[in-house]
């Protein structure tokens, strides 16, 4: 891959916009963790959002939050949310 596509200073850097999670003891924080990870990767900050959240992409705690969200993104027509639940659960 080309230099040109890699952001060396990335690691470094603080998420752009605010997920809107709760405090991490809230017994909502799993689901919007998840929800906030799935919404990152398609705008392509999972990086920042794993930070953010505390969680890795592919967590096995938040696979019933991915779940739940593949079966709204098969009903809404998200093609892309459905991807990328879909890779998040392999």
């Amino acid at each position: 891959m080309s230099m040109a596509f890699l952001r060396d200073d990335a690691e470094g850097e603080m998420p752009r916009r605010h997920y809107g999670l709760p405090e991490r003891d809230d017994p909502d924080y799993d689901r919007v963790a998840a929800r906030a990870l799935l919404e990152a990767a398609r705008v392509g900050e999972t990086q920042l959002a794993e930070r953010a959240t505390g969680y890795y992409w592919g967590e096995p705690r938040l696979r019933p939050h991915v779940e739940a969200m593949l079966a709204e993104a098969e009903q809404a027509k998200d093609d892309r949310l459905e991807q990328l639940a879909r890779r998040f659960l392999r």
